[in-house]
Formats: C-alpha cells, sequence, structure tokens
C-alpha cells in the first residue's frame, strides 16, 4: 500500500509545529493534523505569556544576575524531586534540557527571530532550603511578542513548507486510531470533522462528516495533555494532594482533551506519571471568556497577604510567586477550594500581571510606547479592567466594607473582621524598618534589591491599612488546570516506549503529550518557563529523529 507523506505529525500546537518545521527543511514531505480549524494554529502556545528558561544569557547578565548551568541543574533537581524507576527517562531528558537552556537555546531561538524583554522575570522562587524547590535566580525571558511571537516563526516555517508541497496542512482530521504493519506504526485514522469557522479558542463542533486513514514511515504524537478535561484532570488527581477541587477554572480550550494519550497507550505507548501536574492556585474568573470556564493566573509579585479562605495567613514559604505546587497541597488540606489576596491600590498598580497573550496587548503587538506606559501612576488597562468588571475582585475603602464584600462571595460568611485586622495589624508594625522576623516582609526587601523587581514588580513596602495606599482590595483565587506534567515515555530521540521499554516502532512524540520529554522532565514541579521551551526542545528532537529514520 502506497504511503501518503514520510511523516504524520498529530496536533497542530507549537511541538507540532517544530517537529513538522524541521522535518520539512530536511526534505521529508509531512501531513499535519489537527481537530481544531485553522484559527487555532499554534495551539495553547498562541495563549501563553511567551516566558522561556534561559541559563546565563546576556538579558541576565545585564540584569546583574549571575547564573551558571551548575546553579541551574540544581534548581531543577530539587524543584523536579526524581523519585521514581520510571524517572530514568525524564531526568535525562532534563539534563539534555538544561544544556541546552544554557547553551544552545538563546541562539537558535535569535535565528529564528524570536527576541526578549530586557527585564528578566523571578518565577517560582521556592523560598526553602539551596538544594529545595526553586529558581535561586531570575530566569523567566519574557518573549517581545508573548506566545504568538514564539508561534510565528515555525507557523511561517511551515507555511514555507506548505508552499513548496512539502507539508499538507490537515484541519478538523481528529484522530480515532493507530495501527501497524509489520510491527511497524505506520497507519493513523480517524474521523473528518465539519468545517467550522469559529474563532481561535472558541469551543467547535463535533459533527462527524467522514473519515480518513493516512500512512506513513513515522508518526509524531503532539497533541498536547489534558487541562481542558476537568473529568481527565479528576481521574488523575493523587492523593497526595487531597480531594480534587470540586470547582476549577480552566486555563486552556476545551480542546485539550486528552483524548489522544488514550489512543497512543492503547497502540502500545507507555504512559507515565499521569498524577504529576501543574495547576496553578491564583486564577480568577474572565470577565469576557473565550472558552468554557475561562480562567486567567495572576502573576504576582511578592506584597499580597494570601489568606486561605477563613482568612488565615499561608504558612511559610507559601508568599505569591514563590511555590505553586506546596501552595496547592496546603490549599487542598483547608476543606475549601478558594483562597484570598488582600492589597492595596499601590500593590495592585506594581505588582499585578496576568499571564496570557491578550492580556498583554503592549508586549504581544511590540509596543515599546504601550510598554513604556506601564510606569505611568494606575494600573495596566487589563488588570484595571478585571478590578472593575471581575467577579472576583472586591474594591473598599475601608476593612469592614471589604470584609463584607468577601463574605458576600462565598456561599457562608467565612471571614471575620476581628481576626483579620490582627492579622494585618501584625504584618503592617512589621514594615517600620527595612529587617522583620516577618519573612514575607524580608522577602520583599529581598526582592527589591534585584533591578528588575524593584523597576517592574514590586511596589515599595507599606502598610496594607495606610489610607494613602487605598483602596483595600481583595481578589477570590481558585484552581486553575494547566498542564500535564506526565505522558509518553520517550527516549532522548523522542521515541515512544513500550511498558517494557523497547521502541514502539514508528512511534515519536513531543510537547506536552510526552510530558515535555521523556514523560515528564520536570517531575513533580516546574521551574517555569519550561513549558513553551519543553515544546521547542522535544518538537526539534522528534522532528530532527523521524527525518533521519525516514531518510
Amino acid at each position: 500500500m502506497a504511503l501518503d507523506a514520510d511523516v504524520i505529525v498529530i496536533g497542530a500546537g507549537l511541538a507540532g509545529l517544530v517537529a513538522t518545521a524541521e522535518l520539512a527543511d530536511a526534505g521529508r514531505k509531512v501531513i499535519l493534523l489537527d481537530q481544531e480549524p485553522r484559527a487555532s494554529l499554534g495551539g495553547q502556545a498562541h495563549w501563553s505569556f511567551g516566558g522561556l528558561f534561559l541559563v546565563d544569557s546576556p538579558e541576565q547578565r545585564r540584569m546583574r544576575i549571575r547564573d551558571s548551568h551548575q546553579l541551574a541543574w540544581q534548581d531543577w533537581l530539587g524543584t523536579a524531586g526524581f523519585d521514581r524507576a520510571e524517572d530514568h527517562w525524564p531526568r535525562r531528558w532534563a539534563e539534555a534540557y538544561v544544556d541546552f537552556a544554557a547553551g544552545e537555546k538563546r541562539n537558535w531561538l535569535r535565528a529564528q527571530g524570536i527576541r526578549f524583554f530586557p527585564v528578566v522575570g523571578w518565577a517560582e522562587r521556592g523560598g526553602l532550603l539551596a538544594s529545595g524547590p526553586g529558581n535561586s535566580v531570575p530566569r523567566f525571558h519574557i518573549t517581545w511578542g508573548t506566545g504568538p511571537g514564539v508561534v510565528e516563526p515555525f507557523a511561517r516555517r511551515v507555511s514555507a513548507a506548505a508552499a513548496r508541497g512539502r507539508v499538507e496542512l490537515r484541519f478538523r482530521h481528529r484522530v480515532t486510531g493507530l495501527s501497524a504493519s509489520a510491527g511497524v506504526t505506520d497507519t493513523v485514522s480517524g474521523e473528518v470533522l465539519a468545517p467550522s469557522n469559529v474563532p481561535r479558542g472558541r469551543a467547535s463542533s463535533r459533527e462527524v462528516t467522514g473519515s480518513f486513514e493516512l500512512r506513513a514511515q513515522a508518526v509524531i504524537v503532539a497533541s498536547g495533555g489534558i487541562g481542558g478535561n476537568h473529568d481527565l484532570v479528576r481521574k488523575a488527581w493523587p492523593a497526595r494532594l487531597g480531594t480534587p477541587p470540586e470547582r476549577m477554572l480552566s486555563g486552556v480550550p476545551a480542546h485539550v482533551d486528552g483524548l489522544m494519550l488514550e489512543i497512543a497507550g492503547e497502540a502500545g505507548g507507555h504512559l507515565i506519571n499521569g498524577d504529576r501536574m501543574w495547576h496553578y492556585t491564583e486564577g480568577i474568573r474572565n470577565w469576557n471568556p473565550i472558552w468554557p470556564s475561562h480562567g486567567i493566573r495572576i502573576l504576582p509579585g511578592p506584597s499580597s497577604l494570601w489568606l486561605d479562605a477563613r482568612g488565615r495567613r499561608l504558612p511559610v514559604p507559601l508568599f505569591p510567586g514563590f511555590d505553586t505546587l506546596g501552595t496547592l497541597e496546603h490549599i487542598m488540606t483547608t476543606g475549601h477550594d478558594h483562597t484570598w489576596f488582600v492589597l492595596t491600590q499601590k500593590i495592585i498598580e506594581k505588582e499585578f500581571a496576568l499571564s496570557g497573550s491578550e492580556q498583554n496587548p503592549d508586549l504581544t503587538g511590540r509596543s515599546i510606547k504601550d510598554v513604556l506606559g506601564r510606569a505611568r501612576s494606575g494600573a495596566p488597562g487589563p488588570v484595571e479592567a478585571f478590578k472593575r468588571n471581575g467577579a472576583d475582585f472586591v474594591v473598599a475603602p475601608t476593612l469592614p466594607e471589604l470584609v463584607r464584600g468577601m463574605n458576600a462571595k462565598t456561599d457562608q460568611p467565612l471571614i471575620d473582621e476581628a481576626e483579620l485586622r490582627r492579622e494585618i495589624e501584625a504584618r503592617d508594625r512589621e514594615m517600620a524598618n527595612p529587617f522583620s522576623k516577618d519573612l514575607q516582609v524580608t522577602a520583599i526587601h529581598g526582592a527589591r534589591r534585584y533591578l528588575g523587581d524593584r523597576l517592574t514588580r514590586t511596589a515599595a513596602p507599606h502598610r496594607l491599612l495606610d489610607p494613602g495606599a487605598g483602596p483595600l482590595i481583595a481578589v477570590r483565587l481558585n484552581i486553575l488546570t494547566r498542564k500535564s506534567l506526565g505522558g509518553l515515555e520517550t527516549d532522548l530521540l523522542a521515541r515512544v516506549l513500550r511498558a517494557d521499554g523497547s521502541p514502539l516502532e514508528g512511534v515519536y512524540a513531543a510537547g506536552e503529550a510526552a510530558g515535555f520529554g521523556g514523560g515528564g522532565v520536570h517531575g513533580y514541579r516546574s521551574l517555569e518557563g519550561t513549558f513553551l521551551g519543553g515544546c521547542l526542545f522535544s518538537g526539534r528532537i522528534a522532528g530532527r529523529a523521524a527525518a533521519r529514520a525516514t531518510a
């Protein structure tokens, strides 16, 4: 039976685009399949903030950050917590990825036309010991153009290859099966869905209008994870994180449904680390949603007071921006699935950023003028819009009014005004000195020693109850689904492995479907800026390896 292509790539997100571009450049004929319409080319990466993890970059050195490969690897190991036999390949992928991030990655991306915002962000600060989780130094490099800026060069390469006849793009093709001939997986079958003109991210029709069957020498699975399928998220939820939340927001569109992972598993691929996942604890309901239960993550500076549902401060070191997984673990012990930020107008103006390309039009639109406008007084436009319209925001001139507003947001009045006042006043008394026994206050002073934070991300220390800093603001925070950290086990050539460790001949995997490499390159936790980077790295490896195998 004749082949339809050299390689079939399943999934037109970032990893699939990178793999396809590499295959086409190597002279291979590729069919790229995706169940969504053309408008969704680039997948989840389009919606991202565009942060990329780099080590000892020129941007870091200009900000007086001293980083090194050894420090980054120490941070990765302390964060990942590899502790399973199945972590053999994830750990090897992690070593290779840190080598890439400290070596070729930046120059390779610049060759694609990607540039970076000059201020390096400091995500996932950890807050424990040197050998524990978190980034010891800022490493979050924001792409000029955010997520669309990351997708753009690879989409351009794929489009150019399509014009040359090297790539065939088939949207509205939903894969339902993989099958083999003579021990090699070479056939992809599925359903053709009805044409759809819905905008990017909107739920598209699942009406089936036909079927397809295609054959190639190799298949690359780059179909993403499970974050849009809350049933699968709850099914995979680990006992160590307690009972799954009754209510979650979605940080990804509904088509991130995880169905292709099951199909690849049925074909013989080994799925590992499915209980490892990366969900955010600072989710807010989007007042102008694109997909169902659409949530946006607040990227906070260090100054907001973080309270549980009953108004008690979260334990050390669970401060804003420090330890996502540790915070999630704690929240699930409280008996409630929401928490609160309490802050001031001064804090929201300096410290609140919103994740997502659409929430950062200045960076996404590459407007230097608009970026400089962030230095003006007042909160950034998208943040101010959430403050005015967001269902999770309470704004009040006094603490009694704030507490009444907070209690109106929940089924029962859980916040006691007197207790909250004691908590805030105790914290405020610590603000009179540049030193403190309150470790969050110490962290605020420490953050302002980093030039990037002082300029853009950390408000000048002040009392929360200072009338001159007001009004007071409370934000109800929700669990926001986002990434699967496990997936198809792969070797360093991105070949999908069987349960016995042998390759599933003809099948490769990249991106979130492969746990961003190996079946879980992050272990239990992410250092941030490593999801897009994992798609880039694993997509490049899968494309190049499949090209060599089909020569």
